[in-house]
């Protein structure tokens, strides 16, 4: 069963490290949680390894440049590992094809120029991509929806469609289906990945909860200097991504039940209703070792 805790401390002695994630418990998509930062400082401060594992499609230095902006302190975090770096190496090594059809934001175009040191050399030792029209496409790279702000997976239904027909995979780079924006709820590329999927598509996934990207993760984690078979924690707010991610991997998990399903565990979404969240995880059939109400 589920243990509830109220604070990250009352188990964070047990871990060598963490894989932490972003978006829904470490910030907003605006600002930081200052409870979180504190709690991911004072781990580190004690020795602990804190890797952030997102399911951004942007490369790991898009990923820090980011955070720096929004006021995340560097002591609070060691490395990024990102979906958009697991994702870039299956592209380079030909997953979807060479020549590929982009759907995504400006924001994302760093994902076919901005390689993390382990990646620049797979860059180099391949054939480049190009980029081209649909019709001339021999698979798909999306990375989200051109603008999350106003759109949503049915402005996509008609280049979907058109995609099938032409038998084209799809790699996608962020397997999340939607993302809090501050008080907002956005679409993610994992919306139009299973849109295209429904229709008949193929779709190709490197974000949690896939093993890429945790593969990708302990080989940074290793750089670090944590070896062997650590003791990790994943923390997350999604229970199909990060919870179901950690227990395919048979790692420790802790649900941050203020986030994404913040609504389903009673009035105060910092301190979950045990017995809602229960029957909710139930529902689920999936049981994160920890739960909390928020990161802290």
């Amino acid at each position: 069963m589920t243990q509830i805790i109220t604070r990250f401390a009352e188990v964070s002695d047990r871990y060598d490290a963490v894989f932490c994630d972003l978006w829904g418990c470490l910030h907003n998509g605006i600002a930081p949680f200052p409870a979180a930062v504190a709690a991911l400082q004072a781990y580190r401060a004690k020795g602990g390894k804190v890797i952030l594992l997102t399911n951004a499609p942007r490369p790991k230095s898009s990923i820090a440049k980011q955070l720096d902006a929004m006021g995340v302190p560097r002591d609070a975090w060691d490395d990024v590992v990102s979906s958009g770096d697991a994702a870039q190496y299956a592209m380079l090594t030909g997953a979807v094809g060479r020549r590929v059809y982009f759907i995504g934001a400006p924001k994302d175009e760093p994902f076919f120029t901005d390689f993390a040191g382990d990646l620049a050399q797979v860059a180099k030792d391949n054939p480049p991509i190009e980029r081209v029209p649909l019709r001339d496409a021999e698979g798909i790279v999306c990375t989200g929806l051109a603008d999350d702000g106003t759109e949503t997976p049915a402005d996509y239904h008609a280049t979907l469609l058109m995609a099938k027909t032409l038998g084209l995979p799809m790699l996608c780079a962020n397997p999340d289906i939607t993302v809090h924006w501050g008080d907002k709820l956005l679409y993610c590329a994992g919306a139009l990945a299973l849109a295209y999927e429904e229709m008949g598509g193929t779709a190709l996934y490197f974000g949690k909860p896939h093993p890429p990207i945790y593969d990708l993760a302990r080989r940074r984690l290793a750089l670090l200097g944590i070896e062997g078979e650590p003791q990790i924690l994943c923390i997350g707010d999604g229970i199909n991504t990060d919870i179901a991610g950690a227990m395919g991997e048979s790692l420790d998990s802790l649900f941050v039940t203020g986030g994404l399903a913040g609504d389903q565990f009673g009035a105060d979404d910092a301190n979950p209703d045990a017995q809602l969240l229960a029957d909710w995880l139930d529902s689920k059939m999936l049981s994160p070792t920890f739960s909390i109400g928020k990161l802290r």
